[in-house]
């Protein structure tokens, strides 16, 4: 194993992980507890293939405040939209201690929207 100078015991390969895991953290504005509670409640409300996307404005490290904006991808199509937006926005606002929460759903059966486009171009996979 490689060792980095100046860091005793720990490998280029570790340090590489966790400097790529402290940037994307950063990045996101997102801890890594909350980012596992989303990924787990994307799941719980629609399925195993969803697939959650952090965009807008918590993507800007030098940016205080403002709302979380996420992107709910699913596969399949799904029968009830709005009823699966609010309660994904309610539960994730719950999860992140009463924080304003934006969720956007991208499904087949779903028109595609300039919101998706710049959430799928400029998003983070959670």
């Amino acid at each position: 194993m490689r060792r980095r100078g100046g860091r005793r015991g720990l490998t280029v390969e570790h340090w590489v992980k966790l400097t790529a895991q402290a940037t994307t953290e950063s990045r996101m504005r997102l801890g890594a507890q909350h980012i596992e509670q989303l990924k787990r409640l994307a799941v719980e409300e629609a399925g195993p293939h969803a697939r959650l996307r952090l965009f807008g404005s918590r993507l800007d490290d030098a940016a205080t405040g403002g709302d979380v904006d996420l992107l709910l991808e699913l596969t399949a199509p799904v029968a009830e939209p709005a009823v699966l937006v609010a309660r994904m926005a309610a539960r994730a606002s719950r999860v992140l201690g009463g924080r304003k929460v934006d969720v956007v759903l991208a499904a087949p059966n779903l028109k595609c929207l300039p919101i998706h486009e710049a959430a799928l171009r400029r998003g983070v996979v959670l």
